[in-house]
């Protein structure tokens, strides 16, 4: 029984069961007995229980340096005269943004002190016509001259103030601008005053009066307004460095404070305030005169606007700021007004306009004024309905060397 059991568990123990049947059981072995330990009084008891820490704070991972995000690659630098070209493109253009507020500011800062005058008169007027009119005068006002500038200039001490220029600038909406001069000995009717010089009517009612007296005796409505003294004239002829004339006869006159001579020549203040102003020497009287202002007029216009003027700073301030105190604007005028009327100007003195007189029926007639010019009505009715009409085409006919 007992080799039965035996058999049946070789399977077990992966026993040979042939070789077990053989083989007597191993004899049972007994181990080495070891001594006991000595006897210790304060026998040390290993805890069974976890060791108790101290809380250590959370270590932080090992730093690492931060990892530089990806760059973009650097374009390749441009060569060096490209650099260099990119440098003075820069400063040219800071120099030309310069250039421009220099040229705009000025302006400003000059017409900010312009005076202003109430030109236009009350009561009925005439239509308003296409385009604009500007009625352009020069008085003998005195202000902004000493005692001692007055008697160098030869303006005289006079108390009263009239208007040693008058001429109208029509600027059309098309076609050629035309300067048309007024002599101041023009004797016609002053409203509230009956017939008179029409300088006078300056003198009687100031700028309202003037006006009024042109557009009864035009038909044509002002538009615009501007008047300048003895002083401002002066001070913008000195300020574009004088004016270009030439003389086919010696002038002398010692009302007018001149001695010119024969020829080609300039002249600063004194003497270009004299040349225009001079009548008594002249054997065409006030005509003579409009001629001369007018071209003192263009000439003062086409130099004011040529380049030298512009590109020299010192003379550019001068010419901006120059009669300021005796230059006077209408109340409704503006910058570009104004702007409007040197341009135009620039293009009559340059050929590409007209300069006109009012036609004239007689130069030297006698009236209660004494020596007088009377207009012709016929060809100055004709010559004012055709600017009514905004058209300039046919003055041409009215236009004087």
């Amino acid at each position: 029984m007992a080799s039965s059991h035996d058999d049946d568990l070789d399977w077990l123990y992966h026993r040979d069961p042939k070789q077990s049947r053989d083989q007597e059981p191993e004899p049972t072995r007994l181990l080495p007995q070891q001594e006991p330990a000595a006897y210790d009084p304060n026998p040390q008891v290993e805890s069974r229980q976890p060791t108790q820490r101290a809380p250590q704070p959370p270590q932080e991972p090992p730093s690492q340096p931060p990892v530089a995000p990806p760059q973009p690659a650097r374009a390749p630098r441009p060569p060096r005269k490209r650099r260099v070209g990119r440098r003075i493109a820069a400063g040219i253009a800071i120099f030309l943004a310069a250039v421009l507020v220099w040229l705009v500011a000025v302006p400003i800062y000059a017409w900010s002190h312009v005076n202003r005058v109430a030109f236009e008169p009350s009561g009925s007027r005439p239509a308003d016509q296409p385009g604009t009119l500007y009625l352009m005068v020069g008085s003998d006002s005195r202000a902004g001259l000493t005692k001692e500038e007055q008697k160098k200039l030869g303006t005289g001490h006079d108390a009263g103030q009239r208007t040693d220029t008058i001429m109208l600038l029509y600027v059309p909406p098309g076609g050629q601008p035309a300067l048309i001069s007024i002599p101041r000995d023009s004797y016609l009717p002053i409203p509230g005053y009956g017939s008179n010089k029409i300088n006078a009517a300056y003198s009687f009612g100031g700028a309202k009066l003037l006006t009024k007296t042109i557009e009864k005796n035009t038909g044509l409505r002002v538009d615009q307004y501007t008047e300048v003294g003895f002083a401002g004239f002066v001070d913008v002829i000195d300020a574009i460095g004088g004016i270009h004339v030439c003389l086919k006869q010696p002038i002398k006159d010692h009302d007018a404070h001149i001695n010119l001579k024969k020829g080609c020549q300039t002249l600063v203040g004194k003497d270009a305030l004299g040349y225009v102003r001079e009548r008594h020497a002249d054997p065409h009287g006030d005509l003579g005169r409009v001629e001369r202002q007018r071209q003192v007029l263009g000439a003062m216009a086409k130099k004011a606007a040529s380049p030298a003027t512009i590109v020299n700073p010192m003379r550019y301030w001068r010419l901006a700021n120059s009669g300021t105190d005796s230059l006077a604007v209408g109340e409704n005028a503006s910058m570009f007004s104004a702007m409007k009327m040197i341009i135009a100007l620039g293009r009559v003195s340059s050929g590409n306009g007209l300069t006109l007189t009012v036609p004239i029926a007689n130069a030297n007639a006698t009236t209660s004024a004494g020596s007088s010019v009377l207009w012709d009505n016929a060809k100055a009715k004709e010559m004012f309905g055709d600017i009514a009409r905004g058209d300039t085409s046919n003055l041409k006919k009215f236009a004087t060397k």
